[in-house]
């Protein structure tokens, strides 16, 4: 079964609101087998939706809408769905009970607007809502079936879960098939290195799993698909893949799936009982918010200092004044300076430091925007390693904080 997702608003295609509901729909099909081959985001034209819906029938037989059933003169899909279905509206008295309980759950007088949305097309199958106002539909038409939910992600997700999946199973419109997916995260090294580093393997690693490259500001995810007949052969096949990989580039790969750069630097920390201080000029303290963000981080982590300004790197750190001055604040001496001064102020075992440009103003032909120093020191010895990023000033920040974790999470594997 093919299918294709339809996303409805002017809010998701002017930008105002990014779209996590295809991604999320996107998810829970592959895992029953499904595999969406077209994202269709439409505004709130009936037009527009019509021809929308009328492409989707000839090239698909599963099509997931959301969007554009609220009881506003902009939602305008159940008004394109009764045209594309030929169908008149009902009122469903059922509907109509559970909006008003709904608002006198809420203790709020139910506006008389929202009766209109419990006028529901005739021929459609009805999803109940049990978390918010608009019900959804199931229509089909000479074989390919719709399925219509409301915009908001808690109650399009109520719906899949409790309606719009069983009814795939219960039907039989799921494949005879089984589709799993594993993500392994890389940092570190770039989309086109790796690729290189896979090229040679990459003909078996393609005969296992469909292999894509996913660039992010913290490096590159390696996400595996496999289809199989089963879970156990999906399995078997991206274990066999994950292993072709990882004798290639595994000092790149930090983490499985959902699992974070700072969740596996708090990791080795922890097994290794090892302390982290931290002296973040650049960064701005995004590298201490990173690792304070996981639990039991104060078993590790012990302080963090945002040395800004020249004064504050001698007053605090203790960075000399001459390496100041004759490197300047951006400089491989004072990264490893403020290293090592931040490491014997806490008495940790390790020191942590960012100094850079982050932009988009401050750069120089010999100091450019996005250069930065990232210094690591644990009493016997200084690394300081040198980056050139680009021009956006959030993301110099967030490529910087990225790099400076991996730098201690080679340290602590011993890789560097």
């Amino acid at each position: 079964m093919r299918a294709e997702i339809i996303t409805i608003g002017d809010e998701l295609l002017r930008g105002f609101v990014v779209d996590t509901n295809a991604a999320y729909i996107g998810k829970k099909l592959l895992e029953v087998g499904i595999k969406p081959f077209w994202v269709t985001t439409v505004g709130d034209d009936q037009n527009t939706l019509l021809q929308a819906f009328t492409l989707a029938a000839q090239r698909v037989e599963l099509v997931f809408v959301t969007g554009g059933l609220g009881p506003t003169h902009d939602d305008v899909t159940k008004k394109v769905a009764c045209k594309f279905f030929d169908s008149e509206l009902v009122f469903n008295q059922l509907v109509f009970k559970k909006i008003v309980e709904l608002f006198q759950q809420r203790g709020v007088e139910m506006p008389a607007i929202n009766e209109e949305q419990a006028w529901i097309p005739k021929k459609a199958q009805l999803i109940l809502n049990e978390v918010g106002t608009a019900p959804g539909f199931i229509f089909n038409k000479d074989g390919c079936y719709f399925f219509i939910m409301p915009g908001v992600p808690q109650e399009m997700k109520a719906m899949m879960e409790g309606a719009v999946i069983p009814f795939l199973i219960n039907h039989k419109l799921t494949q005879n098939q089984t589709i799993q997916y594993q993500i392994l995260r890389t940092t570190g090294i770039m989309e086109s290195q790796l690729y290189e580093k896979l090229s040679v393997d990459l003909a078996n690693i393609e005969n296992l799993v469909e292999l894509a490259f996913v660039p992010t500001v913290r490096g590159v995810d390696l996400r595996l698909t496999a289809i199989g007949k089963s879970a156990k052969e999906c399995r078997r096949r991206i274990a066999s893949a994950e292993s072709l990989i990882r004798q290639k580039v595994d000092d790149y790969v930090y983490g499985v799936n959902e699992e974070t750069l700072e969740q596996k630097v708090a990791e080795l920390l922890f097994a290794n009982k090892q302390t982290i201080a931290v002296a973040e000029s650049c960064t701005g303290g995004l590298i201490s918010n990173m690792l304070t963000n996981i639990s039991g981080s104060s078993h590790y982590f012990e302080r963090g200092i945002v040395a800004y300004s020249n004064q504050a790197k001698v007053d605090i750190l203790g960075v000399s004044i001459e390496t100041l001055r004759k490197f300047g604040a951006v400089s491989s001496e004072t990264a490893g300076e403020m290293a090592e001064g931040v490491r014997r102020l806490a008495r940790t075992n390790f020191g942590l430091s960012t100094t850079g440009i982050a932009g988009p103003t401050g750069g120089t032909p010999q100091k450019p925007v996005g250069l930065v120093y990232i210094g690591l020191a644990n009493g016997s010895t200084t690394i300081v390693e040198k980056y050139q990023f680009h021009h956006d000033r959030l993301r110099n920040k967030q490529r910087t904080a990225y790099a400076a974790l991996n730098l201690l999470r080679r340290r602590l594997l011993k890789k560097v």
